[in-house]
């Protein structure tokens, strides 16, 4: 019985993964209250499994942009090969600041920083801020992926950073950083999306090594736990993803500003007042 609850448990938690990783209202901050409430056994298991079901959302940026992001695709010419080459030098070069410090940092933002009141302080800060950049919004000047350059692809990096702290959000944190160099809403959006396929990879693969170094390997039940929660965020995030892009062509990201406001607040009555 315990098994079936924990699968229910793995279905929904995909769910919020799928949805929250690409919107910019803090997956890892959703995951968190949600085991709060509703725990998935044991602890040691979930801080592993929040972090390796991101993979499905990995897959979901692969699968709706495998030919962009193939730079072998034989259909393409030589200089769509060398753009997408370029495309992914700049992801990697994007990546760096946020893989060099959250490999040294893991472990104290594991033990200090996933606490409720962080959750919900992160949610509330970066939610006005996007409300004040979406009312003062900096002049676009860079309109497609073609025209990053490496120089902003480390800024928007060293902005990924931010989301170290649960409760940031990732595509929050890239999208934040996109917009304040300049880049369009769908060019910060679709760069946030493949920015974070290495890091999300890497993070996942350091996760799975360190619980099998101070824990051992996954049970048969923890296996089909992780399977079906990778499964539900892959299959979430391909909407979530077309969603979004679908929306910034016509709106800012105001709303989202005031659902995590609204979030943050919530947290803290829940947690701490009620």
């Amino acid at each position: 019985m315990d098994f079936i609850f924990n699968l229910i448990k793995a279905f929904f938690l995909g769910i919020i993964q799928g949805i929250t990783e690409w919107l910019p209202i803090s997956s890892t901050g959703h995951l968190i209250i949600f085991d709060t409430i509703w725990p998935l056994t044991p602890a040691a298991f979930f801080e592993v499994f929040k972090v390796v079901i991101q993979f499905g959302s990995i897959l979901a940026v692969l699968f709706l942009y495998f030919r962009k992001l193939n730079p072998f695709d034989p259909e393409k010419s030589s200089k769509k090969k060398r753009e997408t080459f370029h495309l992914w030098k700049l992801v990697i070069i994007g990546c760096i600041p946020a893989a060099v410090i959250g490999f040294f940092l893991d472990d104290i933002i594991e033990q200090f920083l996933s606490a409720n009141f962080v959750i919900a302080v992160a949610l509330i800060t970066y939610g006005i801020i996007f409300i004040i950049t979406a009312k003062h919004p900096k002049k676009v000047t860079i309109e497609s992926l073609n025209e990053l350059d490496v120089l902003t692809s480390l800024k928007i990096g060293f902005f990924q950073c931010l989301a170290l702290i649960p409760g940031t959000s990732r595509s929050g944190a890239t999208i934040l950083g996109g917009l304040y160099c300049g880049c369009s809403r769908y060019v910060a959006s679709e760069f946030s999306f493949f920015i974070a396929i290495p890091v999300m990879a890497g993070a996942s693969l350091l996760k799975i090594v360190k619980y099998f170094m101070e824990t051992g390997m996954f049970t048969l039940d923890q296996w089909a736990l992780l399977f079906v929660g990778t499964f539900v965020s892959f299959v979430v995030s391909v909407f979530a993803i077309q969603g979004l892009l679908n929306y910034v062509k016509k709106h800012d990201f105001t709303s989202f500003g005031w659902y995590r406001i609204a979030l943050g607040i919530f947290v803290l009555l829940f947690f701490y007042i009620l």
